[in-house]
């Protein structure tokens, strides 16, 4: 900034109060231009070092490829690396509960999920952090779909024949989860209740030995993420009675939503999003968050989303926190009356 001189004459000299006065009004100016400086500053340089994003999942799945995805592009964006770090246990409640703990400086991020946020809550008891008061929700990213498929040994080919039957042979149909408390779990249960049918859960641990199962016909049906179901559904090995989404998906447009085949106002999708610690100050939210919202807007991120079995969704950070609560309110009577728990 140039010097700025007084217009007295070099030989003048001015009045001590006169000295005083034009000090306090200097060092006025400066506080206040600091003050200005320091305002926008996080917004303005953020980030000017690594930040890490937790995955509170193992390496190697769906979850684990969404945050990489999300990772490249706010690194690419933003100019700083994203790292991407893999704290799976007690079905995410590990990872989140580090991200809860993190200083709240926007170093620190987690791919928080539906498990993570509203259905944990209610299937722990002791559960080391609160969906609503631990994190700062910058924004949703994703919806997993998923399907209700059987094996051709039941002889159904839609959910009228698959609710017929069940009603026929009450208790003795099986269907298949990744564990208790799990969507596949939770899903199938909400058909259940809206359909008023009985049949055998199984719980296994995780997904793809439940899918093994069907395909070898040791279960009877399942509610599964669309990834690991395409393929069989393809090969004729599995049978798709109807998708849980509000909408038919693009990979499987012959298949009815189970609200088109009979169930209506059915909708259940896990979804995933990005949250940080409490008190994530809210311009770095909003860097974030736009960021986000062009992240899910960018026709390469429907593409690599259609591989791996997600749907782009987007809404603002107030949008987000209202759908956490929501979700908790539909989620935890659902837990409650499987009596599901994990501790």
């Amino acid at each position: 900034m140039p010097e700025t001189r007084s217009p007295l004459r070099a030989d003048a000299r001015p009045s001590r109060a006169f000295g005083r006065r034009t000090l306090l009004s200097a060092c006025a100016g400066l506080a206040a231009a600091l003050l200005c400086a320091v305002g926008p500053a996080s917004a303005q340089t953020y980030p000017t070092r690594p930040v890490t994003l937790v995955v509170p999942y193992a390496p190697g799945g769906a979850s684990d490829a969404l945050g990489r995805l999300v990772a490249k592009w706010l690194q690419e964006k933003l100019g700083q690396p994203f790292v991407v770090e893999n704290r799976p246990g007690a079905g995410s409640a590990v990872g989140a509960d580090f991200v809860a703990r993190a200083t709240p400086d926007g170093y620190t991020l987690l791919l928080a999920t539906s498990t993570t946020l509203a259905i944990n809550p209610a299937l722990y008891k002791k559960l080391p952090y609160d969906p609503l008061t631990s994190f700062t929700p910058v924004g949703l990213v994703a919806n997993v779909p998923f399907v209700l498929v059987a094996n051709p040994s039941t002889g159904v080919k839609t959910l009228k024949d698959f609710v017929a039957l069940a009603k026929a042979k009450p208790g003795t149909l099986t269907y298949g989860s990744a564990g208790n408390g799990s969507p596949q779990h939770l899903f199938m249960e909400l058909l259940k209740t809206s359909t008023g049918i009985d049949v055998i859960h199984v719980p296994y641990k995780g997904s793809a030995p439940a899918m093994n199962d069907l395909v070898g016909g040791q279960i009877s049906l399942m509610v599964s993420d669309l990834a690991p179901a395409l393929g069989q559904i393809q090969a004729g090995k599995i049978t798709p009675l109807g998708v849980t989404t509000a909408q038919r998906l693009p990979g499987l447009p012959d298949v009815p939503t189970l609200a088109e085949a009979g169930v209506a106002g059915y909708e259940a999708t896990a979804w995933q999003g990005i949250v940080g610690p409490a008190g994530l100050p809210p311009d770095i939210v909003s860097a974030l968050s736009a960021q986000l919202r062009a992240f899910v807007a960018d026709p390469a991120t429907a593409e690599a989303f259609a591989r791996i079995g997600l749907q782009p969704i987007s809404d603002t950070p107030s949008e987000f926190a209202a759908y956490i609560r929501t979700e908790i309110g539909k989620w935890g009577p659902v837990v409650r009356a499987t009596g599901a728990t994990a501790d």
